[in-house]
């Protein structure tokens, strides 16, 4: 019986491991290769106060934890690179994971914004972004129970609060013109 119940929970772990990409390890593998911006953003970003915000701005608040940004800057010697980790995100954002909220642009400018998680219980938010003067960014809004209407009550915040611009810093880089591949 012991024997048993070992290999049935050596069974369970290895098909619990999922050999199929995830953004999240595609962020942990890619944040320290060299064309990649990796930026983590806390809460603390929206320096808001507290006493301006209506009940659904502070209710909205609550469940938004933090921004993981990822970024690929392209230049002239990196376009092979560009184009093969630019396929690789939005093959992921294929999956059945997650589900797409809306597409922009065309040819090869623009991005989706897409989430996993039911819509009255979000866990993240994900836009992808992609231009060929500059590369392309990641951002996963991560949460606890976000809906749209959250993300709809945190968007006037977001314009309206004193970023602390010192936490976007290793973005500003990405800004610059690059090239067009």
């Amino acid at each position: 019986m012991k024997r048993f119940l070992t290999l049935a929970l050596a069974i369970t772990a290895l098909a619990s491991c999922s050999s199929e990409p995830s953004l999240q390890k595609y962020f942990v593998e890619s944040q320290e290769k060299k064309d990649f911006v990796s930026l983590d953003i806390g809460s603390s970003i929206l320096q808001v106060k507290q006493d301006a915000l209506t009940e659904e701005q502070r209710e909205a608040l609550k469940t938004f934890e933090k921004v993981n940004v990822l970024a690929f800057q392209a230049n002239d010697s990196n376009v092979t690179e560009y184009k093969a980790e630019s396929e690789k995100v939005k093959k992921m954002l294929k999956s059945e994971k997650y589900q797409e909220l809306m597409h922009f642009g065309s040819g090869k400018d623009g991005g989706s914004i897409s989430y996993v998680g039911a819509d009255d219980d979000i866990e993240e938010f994900v836009i992808f972004a992609n231009r060929k003067e500059n590369g392309f960014a990641v951002v996963r809004v991560l949460g606890d129970k976000m809906s749209p209407n959250s993300i709809m009550q945190m968007l006037p915040l977001l314009q309206s609060s004193n970023f602390d611009m010192e936490q976007l810093k290793p973005l500003q880089k990405l800004m610059q013109p690059g090239i067009q591949p």
